[in-house]
């Protein structure tokens, strides 16, 4: 694939200012490769499509996303339905990224059932394409948690186009189930929670996701109870191996992630290494957005500001904590309230304290001062909701004397109802006595 051709796919998903900004970065001082993507990019606008060759059409995503989707909005695959793809048969195409798409595929030896394909489309094959597909086929197959999607398979095509087999995750992103199903915060909490534990084993799998956001972990039913699945190791990082022996070089600059859930880390595009507490910052974002219902910095005022000022802000503002946020939100704070079965003022006073310390933690600019595993995320959420201190509150006497009155209100109450007791006889016994000498 030609330099001008991959320039055009990604340019094509962006409009006006943002596709500006991407071309500006992307062509650089070459007025000659800028001219050629030019000239793709008017000939698509004007025909909306590319040489009538479906397979170009890609997106600035290499991942596709699972769920139960009618395939309706997809471009025409090289694949079609009723293709046998080594012992699979492909159904319906169910998600599609810039360079590979994703199938619900039949198994009929030697089980039957039906589970997810993902291949790399016709004339997307490059060396540099497959080595990221084959890195993160190596990164889910290290992997086996309840809570991640899970490899069964892989091969290549008759034409050496690498493919993998996962469970089909029949499902919809995290944000849209809770919000559909108005989840109260307790209960999307412990969705949260297990997305945590989820990270925290790729994690100890040396596998660093690099790309946490709520359409990368679906909700899907296991006997009517929620279940989480994080997918989508598309950009996923090794930090103590190789994920595959081919040549996997990322571009100058390039910028891998999304915009509005990328760590402070990840912008800087340096010489700076991305650890696993990338991945908490990632989480925190999430948590921000399933308390509050917005990131925190919103994603399309984000994407207005241009390439730089975009990174600049994710590495040096500050956002507000999720309590405050939800004051400036105006109406949209009454339907998020509403989304969560609360009056916004009770949604409000639930977020301020151990949540905003919570989420705050998570998004510190300074790594060393975030959680230093998505464990430890994890366990203060769990505190929290079991009505214990958590880690990333202030340690007062106060704050401490506080939770354990709330952990053991009927105890407490009990008990200070006895004190009173006690402190009123010996009021009482003493006013005798001193009645008495009188």
């Amino acid at each position: 694939m030609s330099r001008q051709i991959e320039i055009f796919a990604k340019a094509a998903e962006f409009e006006g200012a943002q596709r500006t900004e991407y071309l500006e970065r992307a062509c650089g001082d070459d007025d000659a490769l800028r001219r050629e993507v030019d000239s793709l990019l008017r000939a698509h606008d004007a025909a909306g499509t590319f040489l009538d060759d479906p397979s170009r059409h890609m997106s600035p995503d290499e991942s596709g996303q699972h769920g139960t989707g009618s395939g309706r909005g997809f471009g025409h695959a090289s694949e079609q339905p009723g293709q046998m793809v080594g012992r699979y048969r492909l159904l319906e195409q169910i998600g599609e990224g810039g360079f590979g798409s994703v199938w619900m595929a039949e198994q009929s030896e030697p089980v039957k059932r039906r589970v997810a394909l993902k291949i790399i489309k016709s004339g997307m094959d490059t060396k540099q394409v497959i080595a990221r597909f084959e890195a993160e086929r190596q990164a889910l197959a290290m992997m086996d948690h309840p809570n991640i999607a899970r490899v069964l398979d892989a091969g290549a095509t008759q034409g050496g186009r690498p493919f993998f087999v996962m469970e089909l995750i029949n499902g919809v992103p995290f944000l849209e189930y809770c919000d559909t199903q108005r989840l109260d915060t307790r209960a999307r909490l412990g969705l949260f929670v297990k997305v945590c534990h989820a990270i925290q084993h790729a994690h100890q799998k040396g596998i660093i996701h690099r790309d946490i956001k709520p359409n990368n972990v679906m909700i899907t039913l296991h006997d009517g109870v929620p279940v989480p699945k994080v997918i989508d190791f598309g950009i996923a990082k090794a930090t103590d191996q190789q994920l595959t022996d081919k040549t996997l070089f990322t571009q100058h600059q390039q910028m891998l992630g999304t915009p509005a859930y990328m760590s402070p880390e990840q912008a800087e595009m340096s010489g700076l290494d991305i650890d696993t507490r990338s991945d908490i910052y990632s989480l925190g974002v999430l948590l921000y957005e399933l308390l509050t219902g917005t990131t925190p910095f919103n994603s399309e005022q984000l994407m207005s500001k241009g390439y730089a000022e975009m990174m600049r802000i994710i590495r040096e503002s500050e956002p507000d904590r999720p309590s405050t946020r939800l004051h400036t939100l105006g109406d949209r704070a009454s339907k998020t309230a509403q989304q969560r079965c609360v009056d916004p003022r009770e949604l409000c006073s639930a977020l301020r304290g151990d949540l905003d310390w919570i989420v705050m933690k998570c998004l510190e600019k300074d790594r060393s001062r975030r959680y230093d595993t998505a464990n430890a995320v994890a366990l203060d959420i769990q505190h929290y909701l079991d009505d214990e201190p958590v880690s990333a509150g202030p340690p007062g006497a106060r704050y401490r004397l506080g939770k354990f009155v709330k952990r053991n209100r009927a105890g407490v109450i009990a008990a200070a109802a006895v004190v009173s007791v006690l402190v009123l006889g010996i009021a009482g016994t003493t006013g005798g006595m001193l009645w008495a000498l009188d």
